[in-house]
């Protein structure tokens, strides 16, 4: 009698089936065991490809960073002018990837490693600049000012509330309006985030995304002249 086999796993197979999880279920829902499920496998097949969780996690920012780095392509710019169109392109690009995995921001910014992807896709971002006539002081400077903006996120400044404390939170500061009058003012014209699926955390949506990037773009053609 002839068993079928099972094709052989891979490192890419799992990697590949945790981001799928975290797309799916959110990062949360992300573990050994529930990676195994999904293939069909028992949980201790991964670990002869994936030393632990701590792997797995850095292993999925480098699947997203792959794929930014794939959906950007080479650079294209030729002329010193075309930096900033270039640039601000591929920063837009980079974030529609990672608006299909909502959780990759928070997780991105909790990894410490510098892999080849990373590095790669900065690298371009600092040939770019050069190419527009930015000195390699100016572009240091310039890449601590994108800061997370270069690959398509803000960080956030507050950890994101639930809705109910969200709900709280409103109501009583709708209670020191007299005392806080231009946060209570500046909420009260606030329009909210409508279009949740270009939005990455809390406060981090497309208009005010570009909002930032733009200032900042803008910022270093001035100083570039």
């Amino acid at each position: 009698m002839v068993t079928e086999q099972r094709p052989r796993l891979s490192r890419g197979q799992i990697l590949d089936a945790a981001v799928a999880r975290a797309d799916r279920d959110g990062i949360e829902a992300v573990t050994m065991r529930s990676v195994a499920t999904d293939l069909g496998v028992e949980a201790m097949s991964l670990y002869h490809h994936v030393a632990n969780k701590a792997e797995l996690l850095d292993g999925m920012v480098e699947v997203v960073l792959d794929a930014i780095n794939v959906a950007v392509g080479p650079v294209t710019a030729n002329s010193p002018a075309e930096w900033k169109p270039v640039l601000r392109s591929r920063i837009l690009t980079a974030r529609g990837v990672l608006l299909t995995h909502p959780w990759a921001p928070a997780l991105i910014g909790s990894r410490s490693p510098m892999t080849l992807s990373i590095i790669a896709y900065f690298d371009s971002i600092i040939g770019l600049l050069r190419l527009g006539g930015f000195s390699y002081d100016l572009t240091h400077h310039a890449m601590h000012a994108l800061g997370s903006r270069a690959l398509g996120f803000t960080q956030e400044l507050f950890q994101p509330m639930s809705e109910e404390h969200e709900r709280e939170g409103a109501a009583t500061l709708a209670t020191m309006a007299d005392r806080f009058p231009n946060i209570a003012g500046m909420l009260a014209e606030d329009p909210g985030h409508d279009d949740q699926s270009a939005t990455l955390g809390w406060c981090d949506d497309q208009s005010e995304f570009e909002f930032g990037l733009d200032l900042v773009l803008d910022g270093l053609e001035r100083l570039r002249s």
